[in-house]
């Protein structure tokens, strides 16, 4: 149970043990580092959507590494054969509350998930990757499942400009979200731009119905976003109306005092003027702490 807490050693179990069995359950679920030479030589020539993939996998592998390496050091720790650091004790702590470790978090997507909640989102993580790598670009691509999710947006822009022969400044892309609820009901890719899953509403909900924000549902403080649908337009001809640019943040947390952590902005539907919506903070996450 990698969420156990402070608490829940109890029974005579004592910290280490409970350490070293959150560490080896940890370690059975780590998956080897992608070959990238092999997948370098796989794709030849990459396109742009391609070189996400490619950034994506090198930054996976060091988190692999981290990981794994920390937590074999760590074991040899707690068997006496190396001393125990600062840093193999804040890991340990980190283990025994069922906190994320901050030598991993620094490597990782920004997130605010407990250890077990975000060793499960490791795992679809990988999923995405290794589907990834086999089977070319996700039909519908989880886009919380990226490290850098912005290369994803730009890569889109990017393709879109070589194909249709526009000057890369004149690139933009909108969104519209779709009636699909499942990503599994989505059969092909968009011929350009690409299908999103993985948003989460705040401050507002969306009627599927309707197609467009309506105010929020008592009690209900999030709900996932439809399929949204990324789509590539020359920005002079992009003429939007009864719509309100919807901030996506990366967390919950939103953007820091530095402003980081916004990904890009939605174009969701609504009757109401954008103020209403601004009024009640509605954003778009990546990520939720569950």
């Amino acid at each position: 149970n990698l969420q156990r807490g402070v608490g829940g050693g109890g029974g005579g179990v004592s910290r280490e043990d409970v350490i070293g069995a959150v560490a080896s359950d940890v370690l059975t679920r780590i998956p080897n580092s992608f070959d990238m030479p092999v997948i370098k030589k796989q794709i030849g020539v990459p396109s742009p959507i391609q070189i996400v993939l490619l950034q994506e996998l090198a930054l996976w592998n060091l988190l692999v590494e981290k990981i794994s390496s920390t937590l074999k050091s760590l074991q040899k720790a707690l068997a006496g054969e190396i001393g125990m650091s600062g840093d193999l004790d804040a890991l340990a702590t980190s283990l025994f509350n069922g906190q994320l470790p901050v030598a991993w978090a620094k490597m990782t997507a920004a997130t605010e998930k407990k250890l077990g909640s975000w060793i499960l989102w490791f795992e679809k993580r990988f999923t995405q990757y290794e589907s990834w790598v086999r089977n070319g670009e996700p039909t519908v691509m989880w886009l919380s499942g990226l490290h850098i999710p912005e290369t994803f947006t730009a890569a889109l822009v990017q393709t879109a400009c070589r194909e249709k022969g526009w000057p890369l400044e004149k690139g933009a892309l909108y969104t519209e979200v779709t009636k699909h609820v499942a990503p599994n009901t989505i059969t092909e890719k968009p011929a350009h731009g690409a299908y999103i899953q993985g948003l989460y509403l705040e401050g507002a909900a969306w009627d599927l119905t309707t197609s467009r924000l309506v105010r929020q549902t008592p009690k209900v403080l999030v709900q996932e976003l439809p399929i949204l649908q990324f789509i590539p337009i020359e920005a002079s001809k992009l003429k939007l109306q009864n719509t309100f640019k919807t901030p996506v943040y990366v967390t919950q947390s939103r953007r820091n005092a530095m402003g980081v952590g916004l990904v890009f902005e939605a174009d969701l539907a609504t009757h109401e003027h954008a103020s209403h919506w601004t009024l009640q903070g509605v954003a778009l996450t990546l990520n939720i702490d569950q």
